[in-house]
């Protein structure tokens, strides 16, 4: 089986390039090609000796993920549905704002953590995804995008692991994926831009500000043990004094000041004045000098499987109020592409039904075994 190109970061390739006998600067070109202009032939590749281009026929591939479905929604966000075989699929979005261009990507097929706010945790947890599957969706989507704006410039400017899975789990192949995000021969992406969030594995939030600090969003939802091991069952491992305890530990290396707490708000259940004072006892009592920490308050988005139901609009804004003039920088998260399912804790989706989504997989790679990737895609981005 030939390598994935897209499952190299950039050393990964150097490593590659030595192995097939050529200089290791030989991998920035590559992979400027493959990541900066969405190449997925080599011979494209025209800077590139003819020789070395051989050597990458024969020993090598750039493969995307098979797109199952793609949806816009009214207010422009893009969700796509990605086979990733054995009958799974993950979602990505795309959220494009006037001053920035975000990508909600998943890091597994499904999730283990099992949160009950959150309809992916419902649908079980298949495997990992592997980096090149994670990048796949960043390739895929830049450079569709280009097309579909006209445009040669960069679209997405952030990056958000917030899509199916808890990417702490997913540790080894989630770190090669963040430093070709990172890599200005690659996507060129602000450590300040590019997002990793966490149900609260304490053990990887300290490897991964060691070995790729970035963004940090930790999903909290509770201001206490007891709540948050009802709705977020990983806390029972990790309670919260250890959880906010890492969180302090990984601003020593994150390239922001500020830990951002994601909170989503559910009727009757954490929503309550007294809910609102025990967060602010939390923050306080684990303060450091300075704005350590934001919140940003989620409207719930209902399934039936969750038996939850969202906060009202009255009770978003008086909790984030309180929180507010306790001296804590809150913000309420804006709802995007409900009407495609794509917005946070909806990343199930058209997945739910796994016998229809295999079915469908199995006609459309039938179809595709007839043509090259780019064909593949083209086709069903029509």
């Amino acid at each position: 089986m030939t390598a994935n190109l897209l499952d190299l970061d950039l050393e990964g390739l150097a490593a590659l390039c030595e192995r097939l006998g050529e200089k290791r600067f030989r991998a920035t070109q590559l992979f400027r090609w493959i990541h900066q202009r969405g190449a997925s032939d080599f011979d494209q590749m025209s800077d590139l000796a003819k020789s070395f281009r051989g050597k990458l026929g024969t020993s090598a591939r750039i493969e995307g993920l098979p797109v199952v479905s793609r949806h816009e929604s009214t207010d422009g966000t893009i969700k796509w549905l990605f086979d990733v075989g054995d009958g799974n699929a993950v979602e990505t979005v795309f959220i494009p704002e006037d001053d920035r261009g975000t990508l909600c990507i998943s890091s597994q097929a499904g999730c283990a953590v099992g949160c009950r706010f959150c309809s992916t945790g419902h649908q079980g947890f298949s495997r990992n995804l592997t980096t090149g599957e994670i990048i796949a969706q960043l390739w895929h989507a830049e450079h569709f995008l280009r097309k579909h704006l006209g445009t040669s410039e960069r679209v997405i400017s952030n990056v958000v692991m917030m899509g199916m899975g808890e990417p702490l789990q997913n540790f080894s192949a989630l770190v090669p994926a963040l430093r070709t995000m990172l890599d200005d021969h690659g996507y060129g992406l602000s450590r300040r831009r590019v997002t990793v969030s966490t149900s609260g594995v304490v053990p990887m939030i300290d490897r991964l500000a060691l070995e790729c600090p970035v963004a940090l969003a930790v999903s909290l939802h509770a201001p206490n043990d007891a709540l948050r091991d009802n709705l977020v069952p990983l806390n029972k491992k990790y309670p919260l004094a250890e959880l906010l305890d890492s969180c302090n530990r990984y601003l020593e290396h994150a390239p922001r000041d500020f830990i951002t707490f994601e909170y989503c708000m559910l009727d009757g259940v954490n929503d309550q004045p007294e809910h609102a004072e025990q967060l602010i006892a939390l923050v306080q009592q684990h303060r450091r000098a300075g704005v350590w920490c934001k919140f940003n308050l989620i409207p719930f988005n209902p399934f039936p499987a969750s038996g939850l139901i969202r906060s009202p609009q009255a009770r978003v804004t008086a909790f984030a109020r309180m929180l507010a003039d306790a001296g804590i920088i809150t913000t309420v998260r804006k709802t995007r592409g409900d009407d495609i399912d794509a917005a946070c804790g909806q990343l199930a989706g058209d997945v739910k039904d796994r016998t229809r989504v295999a079915d469908r997989m199995a006609q459309q790679r039938t179809i595709m075994l007839k043509q090259t990737p780019v064909e593949a895609v083209a086709n069903k981005e029509t």
